[in-house]
C-alpha cells in the first residue's frame, strides 16, 4: 500500500489565537496538538476546541500543513 493513499492521516492542530498574537510579549509560544482524521469522511480542514497552555484557556485549534 502506498504511503500517500492511507485513509487515516496525521494532522497538526495549531492555536489560532497564539498565531494572531505571536508578536505580543505575553505569548510564550504556539500550542500544537497531533491527531488523526479520516481523509474520506472529512476532506476539509479540521478545527477543534483544545486547551492552550500559553493562553490558559480553551481556544480554537485549526489544522495546519506540515
Amino acid at each position: 500500500m502506498a504511503k500517500g493513499k492511507d485513509v487515516r492521516v496525521r494532522v497538526f492542530l495549531e492555536c489560532t489565537l497564539c498565531v494572531r498574537t505571536s508578536g505580543n510579549k505575553k505569548s510564550l509560544g504556539i500550542s500544537r496538538y497531533i491527531t488523526q482524521k479520516n481523509r474520506h469522511n472529512t476532506p476539509s480542514r479540521v478545527e477543534l476546541r483544545k486547551f492552550c497552555p500559553y493562553c490558559y484557556k480553551h481556544t480554537l485549534h485549526g489544522e495546519i500543513k506540515k
